[in-house]
């Protein structure tokens, strides 16, 4: 008499997928981990370095709020706010980390559409950055045209607009929702140039991120017809 056929479980091949599936999950935390504590290059910034030489200090409220009352664009260069915020930023760490991780600078790229603040720290003689990226959008409500400036910068997928690209941790490019680890150290940079905020982001009608550049204008768009043009 034959004897019965005995049933074989798949229980080994889903146990190889699965141990598969957390070795390559390991494998991308580990290298994430790595180009996360990898500072990002910041020779390739205007005003790092000697190279740029020392620009003709101005003092940005002035020359904004001059900006304001002749009605005329001004162009600031990612060099000028950089060694600008280098003569005027007093950073320093604060809370639990404070004596033990510095924070030496401030920094701002300025890439085509978008900006990215840059926070460099040190800890233990070794340099870790942070940035956040910023875009600028005109939009209208109203009250009429306004300037809304959004912690992002383009989809961090190619072919989805969500999530957008928040920042970098080191070389690593994340999405939006990891900026609430460090949001609250940016939130409170604003408070510390409430004039020239003020002045370069409510009183102008329109600003514009070039390659360098910072492009701010406070005359309103008109049409061929001479009258205000909505956004």
């Amino acid at each position: 008499m034959a004897e019965p056929s005995k049933f074989k479980s798949g229980g080994g091949c889903f146990s190889k997928l699965l141990l598969l599936i957390l070795l390559a999950a390991a494998v991308g935390l580990g290298a994430a981990i790595f180009y996360a504590i990898q500072p990002q290059d910041l020779t390739d910034l205007g005003g790092h370095g000697p190279a740029t030489g020392i620009l003709p200090e101005r003092d940005l409220k002035v020359v904004l709020q001059n900006a304001i009352d002749r009605g005329y664009p001004v162009t600031l260069s990612e060099a000028e706010i950089n060694q600008w915020l280098g003569r005027t930023l007093a950073t320093k760490q604060a809370g639990f980390l404070e004596g033990k991780v510095t924070l030496d600078r401030v920094w701002v790229r300025l890439e085509e559409e978008r900006a990215e603040v840059i926070m460099e720290r040190h800890f233990l003689g070794k340099s870790f950055t942070v940035s956040m990226y910023l875009q600028v959008e005109q939009v209208e409500d109203l009250k009429g045209p306004l300037l809304n400036i959004t912690p992002s910068g383009g989809p961090y997928l190619k072919d989805y607009p969500y999530p957008p690209r928040g920042g970098r941790f080191g070389k690593l490019v994340v999405p939006m929702g990891f900026l609430h680890l460090v949001m609250p150290a940016y939130q409170k940079l604003p408070a510390l140039f409430p004039g020239e905020i003020t002045l370069a982001f409510t009183k102008m009608a329109r600003i514009r991120i070039e390659k360098g550049n910072l492009v701010l204008d406070p005359r309103e768009l008109l049409g061929q017809e001479g009258m205000p043009k909505t956004f």
